[in-house]
């Protein structure tokens, strides 16, 4: 049952519940007018003391595709804890009105602290550098969606691996599945930590390895996930001229992919894909968005015990 649940972390949901998230939010994507009512009367609120704007507006989307209504504030600073007010305080009393809670806190553990103090169900929109569920769930939708199924794919991560929460996130969820087999591509400066190799991919038992290039291993992925190089993780400047134009997605990058490889972004990106790449039928970054919407329809649709 996820009726009354928090979701904090991607580990908070089991393969079946994940599964279940999925197979209602395809079911809502067939027939989105069989659920436009369903969540009626209930509230959301979304608490976002760090700017955001797709996942913010895909919850609030979301929210109100189910029939419910919104709450909430996009900026800190028109809250009380201008005033001193602690997070706790604020969530007593913000549970006390609504029946689920989205929240984005620039600080890690924050959602968790949250969840402590809620009369209602919690979910993480994002602490800092942790966690960042409802993207990973945005991801598995998609790929479910266009790839048909979540196991057995070459999935090929590729930019900032050290700091980047989505491809941690998801990796980790991946891992649930079998027969996943996963490429990461990155300078050595932004390789995946080794902390994470030991504690999530080893013990999972997943095939995996390294490269610095993309040319060199593009052509055997299924899904290739890109993530920005970001300038201020160098030391050395002459090293990340030397470095960023090996991760840019571009045509003649994508004509030695395969020919059905989809190419997955978090989003916001800034110049790792490049636009002559968005008319490519394999590019599916704009269709994640709106399964992102679907998978959080879904969520809260559980979360609030309408479905």
């Amino acid at each position: 049952m996820l009726t009354g649940r928090h979701l904090i972390e991607p580990g908070d949901l089991s393969v079946s519940e994940i599964n279940e998230i999925c197979s209602l939010a395809e079911q809502i994507i067939v027939d989105p007018v069989s659920f436009q009512d369903v969540c009626r009367g209930k509230i959301l609120a979304t608490l976002f003391f760090e700017p955001s704007t797709r996942t913010r507006l895909s919850f609030e989307a979301a929210m109100l595709h189910l029939g419910g209504t919104v709450e909430g504030f996009a900026d800190a600073s028109y809250t009380s804890s201008t005033k001193g007010e602690t997070l706790a305080d604020t969530i007593r009393v913000v549970s006390s009105y609504v029946d689920v809670i989205a929240m984005r806190s620039p600080k890690e553990g924050s959602a968790l602290l949250a969840s402590r103090y809620s009369a209602c169900p919690v979910i993480n929109a994002g602490d800092g550098g942790h966690y960042h569920p409802t993207q990973t769930l945005t991801d598995m939708v998609t790929i479910r969606g266009l790839k048909g199924t979540l196991e057995g794919h070459s999935i090929g991560f590729c930019g900032d691996l050290k700091f980047g929460r989505t491809v941690h996130s998801l990796a980790k969820a991946m891992c649930l599945y079998p027969k996943n087999k996963f490429v990461f591509i990155s300078p050595k400066e932004l390789e995946l930590p080794e902390y994470y190799v030991k504690s999530v991919l080893e013990p999972a038992g997943v095939e995996y390895t390294t490269s610095e290039r993309l040319e060199d291993v593009i052509g055997d992925l299924d899904i290739l996930y890109m993530t920005r190089v970001q300038k201020e993780r160098f030391f050395n400047e002459q090293d990340y001229i030397r470095l960023k134009d090996s991760y840019i997605l571009d045509k003649t990058k994508m004509k030695m992919a395969k020919d059905d490889m989809i190419v997955l972004h978090p989003l916001p990106r800034v110049n790792e894909i490049a636009p002559e790449v968005d008319d490519d039928p394999r590019a599916a970054y704009f269709k994640q968005v709106k399964y992102g919407m679907y998978a959080r329809m879904a969520l809260m649709a559980k979360l609030t015990g309408c479905l």
